[in-house]
């Protein structure tokens, strides 16, 4: 596997990784990762079928059994459309909760390794330079200030027809922060030799611009 090239782009919540792996794998035609999207099937999941978030047996055979499909525009899991479920606010907050447990992440390890085939593959996550794909070439971490992340979450609610509170956002997101870079397991860092980019004050298309110009100078795309 190890001559299929992967990019991994990781960072926090809002923090634009999610499009920016789209668009580039798109742009390359690769595959893409959402490696979010599964644990936030995992958490909405655990919601509906009423198991605590830190039972973490229960939570990994539930996670082993579950038949997930992802598209560019849904999220199947075990035939139901879960797409708009899984982004809804208290499935972040579970998702984030359910991604500490050891054991969830043992069960979910090697689905998201199972998605590296040719050409190659994006992957959007957490600890996808880390830990899921530490080998990859070319390692991001993509940031921006909190109050920039959540107006950015808010938007993406509100566009949505959603209700929301930006102060409420906003503290969900320090919270979610403070737990996911202090948790023992996989915590939130930059993959040693990353790329760290901050998206603050940057364009969608000048963050992906950067991406582009360092996998062109590893010969992961063409010049032309």
């Amino acid at each position: 596997m190890a001559e299929i090239p992967v990019i991994t782009i990781d960072g926090p919540g809002g923090s634009g990784k999610g499009t920016i792996a789209a668009l580039l794998a798109e742009r390359l035609g690769w595959h893409l990762l959402d490696s979010g999207a599964l644990y936030r099937v995992v958490g909405a999941v655990a919601l509906t079928r009423v198991i605590p978030l830190d039972d973490d047996g229960r939570l990994a055979a539930m996670a082993t059994g579950l038949h997930i499909r992802i598209t560019q525009d849904a999220v199947l899991v075990d035939g139901v459309d879960m797409t708009a479920r899984i982004r809804e606010e208290e499935v972040s907050e579970a998702a984030s909760r359910v991604a500490a447990r050891q054991p969830v992440r043992d069960a979910i390890l090697e689905l998201q390794r199972a998605q590296r085939r040719f050409p190659g593959l994006v992957a959007d996550g957490r600890d996808m330079g880390t830990v899921v794909f530490p080998e990859a070439p070319l390692k991001v971490y993509l940031d921006a200030t909190v109050q920039v992340r959540a107006e950015r979450r808010y938007n993406q609610l509100k566009n949505k027809g959603l209700s929301v509170s930006l102060a409420a956002l906003l503290a969900s997101i320090q919270e979610r922060d403070e737990r996911d870079r202090r948790r023992a397991v996989a915590p939130l860092r930059p993959a040693p030799g990353a790329i760290l980019i901050d998206s603050t004050n940057m364009s969608i298309e000048a963050v992906l611009s950067r991406v582009l110009d360092e996998a062109r100078s590893l010969g992961l795309t063409p010049s032309t």
